[in-house]
């Protein structure tokens, strides 16, 4: 059978391709586990070397497309709306190390950003240490990661990946000479450390499952060839990072799953130094550290589940505890200076951050006075200082770096993001409200919205949920945003079970067993949000990615009538497909995310709400599904699969609609004019089903 007869076969485009979507042929595989009978119809759209998959694929991008084109004008124009408010030229703060002051610099018209530094101050002669654009010249796809500065200042090292693969080459540039060296390491993963002699780079390096399992390190001058195994890790739960102490003392090699950590040290001026663990591992114990004067500083949940600070020696044989575990407080990580350390953590589900005096103890909270924000670290290069670097923002408060001086309290704004057209935050309302879920527990939700959209049960609602890995959504500022805002639509985040909004029991509230949480936590918070007057029930919208696809689509296969249109970004939908097969990148890692289906209870509550299994036959919502062809994360026959299935079922006739980027991984576009792109389209599909876009120059 010819290629071409093979793509006929497996996908009819139907008889026009602007009003009837692809078919997927049927090729049924019975999936038989713990006497649980499953028909898999589409398990083919796994096999990239099939000619009909990218047929398929290609079928459904011109379907979409076609659907697109009428709004081609509304996102033109909502394309437009964010480059007017980006400031696209601009430059972040420079920070001080030593004589030299780092930062980022954007210009306008260029996709990348620039590494640049000035000698003797701020406002020193600049010299441009990287320029990503100049990198990613000629090329579809490129993301560079780990840019790292030598502890002497006259090398950089940096990583790219240009595919979307996440396998990423690593190059060395002499800022002295402005060159590249001849070293390249041919494969490498996210992280890396330098030596304090600036001679040795540590690097880590995947495995055929895309898992991070070793650290090598490589000298300076010798071929990638002659470089040295440093540490390899057998058990397939845990991922590998690697970076610096901020103190420069110690190379530092984090082993973690899901659940456990283990943190290996070695001195930066020893780099052939065999590694050592600085706290043995411990199931169910997780912990992060930093370096500062005789002793590492440890956020550890040994005996503490929402975490505590400890003090231990550098041989590990000592440790005192320096704050307990507090009621209400996740305590997440350390950064450790010459006379104190600042804690990150959790208060009331917003971030917060505690400094304490190395000499005597004392501890000072950092304080705000919005209802609803989030902070985080900027760049801090000087180990020896008293002051600190933070960035700031709301829903309504685009972002500020403040620096504060540890000494009075004193805090001054060194830069904001600039929002181009008169912004003017009165002009908007910012809220948290607390919805109460069928349980009765309370679900924190975020929203935003415009002073001139009424709070009175009429307006359209976008509702964006994640809910896993115990990672927290945060209440940021967004310049696209504005565009659905200025619309009359109110914006809210829905903090479910799953995520890390409010500790680590909230995490555990909301995975394995507790799961099916995460879905029904959305539910009553759209639920709350009608009640409360903030939407129409006819006017919800909802938006997940990555494993908050997973959560949406739970949702919306559990409740296809609670929204009108929702946006899935590489959602992880074939659950159980997935976790049944080790030989996938993540899968043995997150068995203690999701369960392992081939355990009969694991696989009973994993069958109970896998968004792909549990399509039936109702009316969904308008749906805008993405892919990427390269994505190590979550496959693109996850969504390719579940949009068949759900065609296959659905009894409606709102578009569902599947995007496959043909030339990107997980994350989409590299380039922010790229990306600025994709949210127009969201937007403007969404706008369309919330009948926002009825005019003829706004719909086209």
């Amino acid at each position: 059978m010819s290629d071409r007869s093979a793509q006929d076969e497996a996908v009819d485009t139907g008889s026009s391709a602007s009003d009837m979507p692809p078919r997927a042929e049927r090729r049924p595989v019975t999936r038989i586990l713990h006497g649980d009978v499953f028909v898999d119809d589409y398990a083919w759209l796994r096999d990239r070397e099939d000619p009909s998959v990218p047929a398929y694929l290609e079928a459904e991008n011109r379907h979409a497309a076609a659907q697109l084109a009428p709004l081609e004008p509304l996102k033109a124009r909502l394309y437009e709306e964010i480059r007017a408010r980006v400031q696209e030229t601009d430059l972040t703060p420079p920070a001080p190390w030593g004589e030299w002051w780092y930062a980022t610099r954007t210009m306008e018209g260029a996709a990348y950003p620039a590494h640049v530094r000035r000698a003797g101050g701020p406002d020193g002669a600049e010299q441009l240490l990287l320029d990503e654009n100049a990198v990613a010249a000629g090329k579809e796809y490129c993301r560079v990661a780990n840019v790292l500065i030598a502890p002497k200042q006259q090398l950089l090292a940096y990583s790219t990946d240009e595919s979307g693969a996440e396998r990423f080459q690593t190059r060395f540039r002499d800022l002295r000479s402005d060159r590249d060296l001849d070293d390249v390491v041919p494969l490498a993963h996210y992280g890396g450390a330098w030596s304090a002699d600036s001679g040795t780079y540590f690097y880590t390096v995947p495995n055929a499952a895309e898992r991070p399992w070793q650290v090598w390190r490589h000298a300076l001058g010798a071929p990638a060839s002659t470089d040295r195994l440093v540490h390899q890790e057998d058990d397939e739960r845990f991922y590998l990072d690697l970076g610096l102490t901020r103190s420069g003392e110690f190379v530092l090699i984090t082993a973690e799953s899901q659940t456990t950590t283990e943190i290996l040290a070695i001195p930066a001026a020893q780099p052939d130094a065999e590694p050592y663990a600085v706290l043995p591992r411990r199931d169910e114990v997780l912990y992060h550290l930093d370096h500062a004067g005789d002793a590492f500083f440890v956020v550890t949940t040994d005996g503490a589940a929402e975490g505590r600070l400890l003090r231990v020696s550098l041989d590990g044989t000592t440790a005192t505890e320096l704050i307990p575990e507090r009621p209400g407080i996740r305590l997440r990580s350390v950064d450790g200076f010459a006379g104190h350390v600042v804690v990150w953590g959790r208060q009331g589900g917003l971030t917060s951050a505690t400094v304490l005096w190395l000499a005597d103890a004392t501890t000072t909270e950092l304080v705000f006075d919005e209802p609803v924000y989030w902070i985080r670290p900027e760049r801090n290069l000087e180990f020896a200082t008293r002051v600190l670097r933070f960035r700031f923002e709301s829903p309504i408060t685009p972002a500020i770096v403040f620096e504060q001086d540890l000494d009075s309290g004193s805090r001054r704004a060194l830069w904001q993001t600039p929002v181009r057209g008169g912004y003017d935050r009165s002009r908007y309302r910012t809220a948290r409200e607390w919805a109460a879920a069928r349980d009765g527990t309370r679900i924190p939700v975020s929203v935003v919205w415009s002073s001139e959209t009424p709070v009175d049960g009429t307006a359209p609602l976008l509702l964006y949920a994640y809910g896993a890995y115990e990672v927290p959504i945060e209440p940021d500022f967004s310049i696209p945003r504005l565009s659905l805002l200025d619309r009359g639509v109110v914006y809210a985040i829905a903090h479910v079970r799953g995520g890390g909004e409010m500790g680590r029991g909230w995490y555990r509230a909301g995975k394995l067993a507790a799961k099916m949480n995460s879905f029904t936590d959305v539910i009553d918070s759209a639920e709350h949000l009608v009640a409360r007057g903030y939407a129409h029930l006819e006017r919800l919208a909802g938006h997940g990615v990555s494993a908050g696809g997973l959560t949406m689509g739970a949702t919306l296969t559990q409740r296809p009538d609670l929204f009108r249109a929702v946006a899935l970004g590489v959602p992880f939908v074939d659950v159980i497909n997935t976790m049944i097969d080790p030989a996938l990148p993540l899968t043995v890692v997150e068995w203690e995310e999701w369960g392992d289906p081939r355990r009969p209870d694991q696989y009973r509550w994993m069958r109970a709400y896998s968004p792909y299994e549990n399509a039936t036959r109702a009316a969904y919502p308008a749906l805008y599904v993405t892919a990427g062809l390269h994505d190590p994360r979550v496959g693109f026959w996850e969504p390719a699969k579940w949009v068949a299935r759900l065609r296959s079922m659905g009894t409606g006739d709102r578009r569902i609609l599947l995007k496959t980027r043909l030339a990107a991984g997980h994350f989409g576009p590299s380039g922010r004019y790229g990306q600025w792109a994709e949210a127009a389209e969201l937007m403007a599909f969404l706008l369309r089903e919330l009948g926002l876009a009825t005019g003829a120059a706004e719909s086209g």
